[in-house]
């Protein structure tokens, strides 16, 4: 079982640093985004920081949380709030009008997690999860995640408590990424966006 804590994501960052240079931001962000108004926005779990950026540079201020500060450390953007932090732990102390997070694996369980996050969302603000659905087939980083950083879109979407949110996106989704050695890998993907009712 993968122990998703500090030391290992700092080791995760720092080999995903010598492969190679970072990763453009996910499309499911740009999709799922991109008719949202800007304001402030939460990425929770950024890793090397490609959608903070890419919501930086359309107009939202801000903040992003990891608990292993190599992940961010090339990071080139001076328009975006960098935070180490355990997310399992830390509070940001405000509401955001989006909170998302990519593929993030705190060491809880992932429902957990999610539900963490969704408390972060301002009325009227949106959250935007995107994680690995879980299969019997490796992802495209080239290994099967652990059951406990793996979803199925019934356990996000049950979560989120209808009195509370309007689910706009619930989908799975199949994509191909390029992997190690540039062979072409299926990935697996559930994409949940919710807007918290004012």
């Amino acid at each position: 079982m993968a122990e998703f804590d500090h030391d290992y994501w700092q080791r995760h960052w720092q080999q995903a640093h010598r492969d190679g240079p970072g990763r453009a931001p996910n499309p499911y962000l740009i999709g799922e985004t991109s008719g949202l108004v800007p304001g402030t926005a939460l990425d929770a779990g950024c890793g090397a920081g490609a959608e903070a950026i890419w919501l930086a540079s359309h107009g939202w201020q801000v903040t992003a949380a990891d608990i292993a500060p190599e992940a961010f450390a090339r990071a080139a953007s001076e328009r975006v709030r960098w935070v180490e932090a355990d997310l399992t732990v830390w509070q940001p102390g405000m509401r955001f009008d989006l909170v998302t997070t990519h593929y993030a694996h705190p060491a809880m369980p992932q429902s957990a997690f999610y539900d963490r996050i969704s408390g972060w969302v301002a009325p009227g603000g949106t959250l935007l999860i995107v994680g690995h659905l879980h299969t019997s087939e490796a992802t495209g980083h080239g290994h099967h995640p652990p059951a406990e950083a793996s979803v199925t879109l019934a356990d996000i979407t049950a979560g989120l408590d209808g009195t509370e949110w309007d689910v706009v996106t619930a989908r799975e989704h199949l994509r191909t990424v390029t992997g190690p050695g540039g062979q072409a890998v299926p990935l697996h993907d559930v994409v949940v966006r919710a807007t918290r009712r004012a």
